[in-house]
């Protein structure tokens, strides 16, 4: 694991007790950050917490569950991380799953639904450490996908509202300028949970877990031959935060494998 000087900084993650949020807080840590993480399920979030402080540290963690569509809860957490840590200087937006769905397929709630946790998972936890981040001269880093760029028909709802994500951050990039950076990385298939309930629910069971892995790249013209790793993307994440980054705001680091077809 690369190591990205974060010592003395401060790091806050949504949706950080599995896949790439995880990989994330753990490679922040590992950083030296101190780092607050946050999800939905308590149970699960305790669990990750203890594992974490017995392994970084009890003074360098803090988690909380709550819900990124709730901004009353986002500003509270944001209360606690001040009144913890005493600033933040990064901010790593990781909310949301895909949604299978055709134009057909897709109810009207389906619509405002997907919007609302793409869009506001990303608004509600800004606005809440903005003037935190600004004081620090700190970043955003939004995790996206590529559908923004290179949307697929069976997920036609969810390849717009990544559509619109981009958007905004971009808008955001120029906004908060010079004083909070903030960039994205747009995510082909990385091998989280999923594509293991993916796995789960194949019709022929007879394959093997690798070999189901191996043809699924293959049928999706992975260049690189493989799904991405959730600490490959939290590497980029944790680059784009650091100091190594500072010139750089306004951008979209794709992590696909080459699978992006944009020039």
């Amino acid at each position: 694991m690369i190591n990205f000087n974060y010592e003395g900084k401060v790091a806050v993650v949504t949706g950080g007790t599995s896949g790439i949020g995880l990989a994330t807080v753990k490679a922040l840590l590992y950083s030296g950050a101190k780092v607050a993480f946050c999800a939905r399920s308590n149970e699960r979030l305790l669990e990750v917490e203890n594992k974490l402080k017995v392994e970084f540290g009890e003074n360098r963690v803090f988690a909380k569950a709550l819900s990124v569509l709730d901004p009353k809860e986002v500003n509270i957490f944001s209360e606690d991380v001040m009144s913890l840590f005493g600033k933040c200087d990064l901010l790593v937006n990781n909310a949301g799953q895909a949604m299978l769905s055709t134009f057909n397929t897709t109810s009207d709630d389906d619509w405002r639904s997907e919007y609302e946790l793409k869009i506001f998972s990303q608004i509600y936890p800004v606005r809440a450490f903005q003037s935190m981040l600004k004081k620090e001269r700190g970043s955003v880093v939004a995790v996206n996908s590529l559908l923004a760029l290179q949307p697929e028909e069976h997920m036609v709802c969810t390849s717009s509202a990544r559509a619109a994500v981009q958007n905004l951050i971009k808008s955001l990039s120029i906004e908060f300028a010079p004083e909070i950076r903030v960039n994205s990385i747009l995510l082909g298939l990385v091998n989280t949970s999923q594509w293991e309930r993916r796995f789960q629910d194949r019709e022929d069971h007879t394959i093997t877990k690798n070999d189901w892995y191996k043809n699924l790249a293959l049928n999706k013209g992975i260049p690189l031959g493989r799904l991405g790793e959730p600490d490959e993307v939290a590497t980029a994440i944790a680059f784009l935060g650091s100091s190594g980054a500072s010139y750089i705001t306004g951008a979209q680091l794709e992590i696909s494998g080459g699978l992006s077809k944009q020039i």
